[in-house]
């Protein structure tokens, strides 16, 4: 029985799977999006967005904990200018974003041998995709109590009086037609 075991091993040995991982989350950073197969691009997805939140500035505001983050996404990737790439442009634009910071879209079946295919790519980076949408405000869970807005309370008395004079005026209108 296989309770528990969530890692896909993707038909490789540890080594190998590690080292193809590495090298597809440095083609993500860079190209920002890559077609693969969905099989692959799950397991990419779990394995990049750590990453990810590690290379945020909010999680690297003493030089300490930079540094820190730094060493550990280059043990993972082992490209320094994939490293470099996440840590500035990637870094920048998922600021505000609170994790989901891939996005995986199927293409079908591929040709030669009938494998799902699929295309996982960084959100935020798809300007066709977000160019259409405003940006939300950012929102919390927990309910907070609202602020009454008071409509401005008209008197009956100003209310007939609105009222009549719109009538007058619809009357010299017509009377100014005949």
């Amino acid at each position: 029985m296989r309770h528990g075991k969530k890692v896909n091993h993707l038909g490789r040995k540890a080594a190998h799977r590690k080292s193809m991982l590495a090298n597809m989350a440095c083609s993500l950073i860079e190209h920002k999006r890559i077609n693969t197969t969905v099989a692959k691009a799950k397991a990419l997805k779990q394995f990049v967005e750590p990453l990810i939140t590690k290379s945020k500035a909010e999680n690297n505001q003493s030089v300490e904990k930079g540094t820190h983050n730094r060493r550990i996404v280059f043990k993972s990737l082992r490209d320094k200018y994939a490293v470099t790439e996440l840590f500035s442009s990637v870094a920048e634009k998922v600021a505000d974003r609170p994790g989901g910071y891939t996005r995986i879209i199927k293409l079908g079946n591929r040709l030669g041998d009938n494998a799902d295919m699929a295309m996982i790519e960084l959100v935020d980076f798809n300007e066709i995709y977000n160019a259409g949408k405003p940006k939300k405000q950012k929102t919390t869970r927990r309910g907070r109590s609202k602020k009454v807005e008071e409509t401005p309370v008209v008197e009956e008395g100003a209310k007939a009086d609105a009222k009549a004079e719109t009538k007058a005026e619809e009357k010299k209108a017509d009377d100014s037609q005949e």
